[in-house]
């Protein structure tokens, strides 16, 4: 009977570890979120200028991300982009909470239950229109701009800040916004 329950107790803490991996808000080695950040400064609409490609956003145009509150304090977040294959729109709503101090731009983000991801704004304009955003790893960058475009000072500041992280910038896919 001791040899079951150790068993199973076992199984239990295995099966957490995907789970505590997956939830987990950091960021790349280096990548310092901003600090002195203003949620209500940064809710609203922004375009995604360019990023490094993943599953969910592949073939995906004229995208944006627009923040608002949810009646609990997180803030809401939904996703709409252009399939240029399908010819649809696609469109992910899901959360975002800070992942310590509301006033670090270190936020976590789920659009899958429990599952949350790192969201570190590490880069942002003083007047909140040009933010760089790392995920948890080098896999996940984007620029935002609250324009479909981008001053190119700022994109410039932005990639030279995203390569001395590690960052492939030149594996950035730059987002059309022609609809």
């Amino acid at each position: 009977m001791k040899h079951k329950k150790l068993f199973w107790t076992a199984m239990a803490a295995a099966a957490m570890v995907p789970v505590l991996y997956y939830t987990r808000s950091t960021a790349p080695s280096g990548a310092k979120p901003v600090t002195s950040f203003d949620k209500q400064k940064y809710l609203g609409k922004w375009y995604e200028i360019a990023r490094l490609d993943y599953y969910f956003e592949q073939n995906l145009d004229n995208v944006t991300a627009t923040y608002s509150l949810n009646e609990d304090g997180t803030i809401r977040v939904d996703n709409k982009g252009f399939d240029v294959l399908k010819n649809k729109w696609k469109e992910s709503i899901g959360k975002a909470k800070f992942a310590d101090d509301p006033s670090v731009g270190k936020l976590k983000v789920s659009f899958f239950g429990p599952f949350y991801a790192g969201y570190n704004v590490i880069a942002i304009d003083e007047h909140y229109q040009y933010a760089l955003v790392a995920g948890r790893n080098l896999d996940y960058l984007w620029l935002l701009s609250r324009e479909t475009t981008m001053p190119e000072r700022v994109s410039k500041s932005f990639l030279q800040k995203a390569s001395a992280l590690g960052y492939q910038v030149k594996n950035l896919i730059w987002v059309k916004h022609d609809q």
